[in-house]
Formats: structure tokens, sequence, C-alpha cells
């Protein structure tokens, strides 16, 4: 199935590299447009026929999410692309099919054009009524759930940001205002921002906040032992106490975690 794409971004390089990748690694994807604004890309929107659009968010004058009135109304699909994960949560909540950080990954981005050729055939199908309506609310709520796990988290400082893998993190601690990340490489990263917010970008990525104070990468548990106290032993050797007030939700998320 080949479906028809526009791509809105107001930097040129992000605009010829997107371009450039989905050309080589994409070819069920037919560019039929590139847009450097939002409202250039209202009027490739109005000429018709366009089945997703792969949007930049922070652009100047008006931002991405300016645009997505037209978007539903032609309904399109969108796939957001974008250097800055705060706009992540707001993204999802947008209904994108899949929010994807610059520098793209190649294997990211083929998997969220996979998403949208399964979406879009499932509109199809349900259009001509080949598909009951609670086999798609199924298979939609499925996706959207997978869409909320993240494979990279960036991490903002005085420079500008850092973008991590989020494998590559074995846990998160609180420090007062700041948030500081223990990486599988010894290294360590503070970043001035509540743990919360972390919380809530990592937990459906196979994090589980143990503590008020600390958020664990379950890819990196190797014990648990309520022998003296509830304690996790993580890959660094590493140990924390897991609070009793979150003790019975954190072994409901190991044994989740590990049937999958």
């Amino acid at each position: 199935m080949t479906i028809n794409a526009i791509i809105v971004d107001d930097e040129e390089y992000s605009r010829k590299s997107l371009y450039f990748l989905l050309e080589v690694h994409c070819p069920n994807v037919k560019i039929k447009g590139i847009a450097k604004s939002v409202s250039e890309a209202k009027g490739m929107l109005l000429a018709g026929n366009i089945d997703l659009v792969f949007l930049d968010i922070a652009m100047p004058i008006e931002d991405g999410f300016y645009l997505l009135p037209d978007i539903q109304k032609v309904n399109s699909s969108v796939i957001f692309t974008t250097a800055y994960d705060q706009y992540g949560l707001k993204a999802l909540k947008a209904n994108a099919i899949d929010y994807i950080l610059k520098p793209i990954d190649i294997e990211e981005l083929k998997q969220a054009v996979e998403k949208a050729i399964y979406l879009r055939k499932l509109t199809l199908n349900n259009l001509r009524g080949s598909e009951s309506r609670n086999t798609k609310l199924q298979n939609l709520e499925e996706n959207l759930n997978d869409l909320k796990k993240i494979n990279k988290i960036n991490l903002p400082n005085s420079n500008g940001f850092q973008i991590l893998n989020v494998n590559q993190i074995v846990y998160v601690s609180a420090d007062s205002n700041y948030s500081i990340f223990y990486l599988d490489n010894k290294e360590s990263i503070i970043v001035s921002r509540h743990l919360k917010e972390y919380q809530e970008l990592l937990e459906k990525s196979g994090f589980s906040r143990i503590h008020k104070s600390t958020i664990i990468n379950l890819k990196h548990l190797s014990d648990y032992t309520n022998k003296n106290g509830l304690i996790v032993k993580l890959s660094d050797n590493s140990e924390h106490v897991v609070s009793r007030r979150r003790s019975s939700e954190f072994l409901d998320t190991v044994r989740h975690y590990f049937k999958r």
C-alpha cells in the first residue's frame, strides 16, 4: 500500500534530511509536497489526497499544533518530528500516530510509517464495513498504548540538550527540584526538572517509581528481596529501598514487565 504524505518543517536541513530518509527507507510513502510553515501546509492539504503529515512542532509564528484542525478536516494522520521532547505528551494527546525526536533514527521512522500504513488500512476496511466497531476500537487502543512507550529522551542542559536511549538509564533519583540520571556507563546527568515529569514520560517504557525519590529501569533490575526491608539491586550494583506504600504496585509492575 502506498500513502501520500507531506513534510512540514521550518528548517531546510530537516526537510531535506527527512525527505531523503523516506525516499531511501520508506518506499511506500510518496511525498506530495514540502512546506516551510503551517500556512503553506494548509494549501497542500486543501489540494487533497494527503494521507499523512510529517509535522515539526516548534516553528515560528504558528507551531505545528495550529495545523491539527486542518489535518483532521481532511482525515489525514500525523507523525510529529521535533527536537524538543517536552512536546511529547501534548503530541500524544493530539492523537498522533507517533512522535519522533530529531535527529531521526531510521528504525523509529520505519516503525512509525508502518503504523501509519496499518491505521490507513484499518480506516479503509472500516469504511467498507469489513471490520467490526469493537475490533477497530481494540486495535486503536492497543496502538495508542504502544505510542506511550518512548525509546529516546532528551535532557536539557545549559548548552542545549543531550539525547539518551532510555535503555542507558539505570535509575533516576530526585534531589530537591532536580532529577539525577544514572547511566549504564557509570556517568550521571543532573537536570533541573522534577522527578514526576520523568515518571510520566518513562512509566510506559519499563520504568517503575519505587520511592518518592527514585525511579528504576526494570531492564537493569538484578535482585529483589524483603529479607531486611524491601530492597532492589540494579545492574550497577546500587541498592534502593522500595517504599511499603509502593511495594504492591511495584511487584505487579515487575510481573507484568517480565511476562512480555
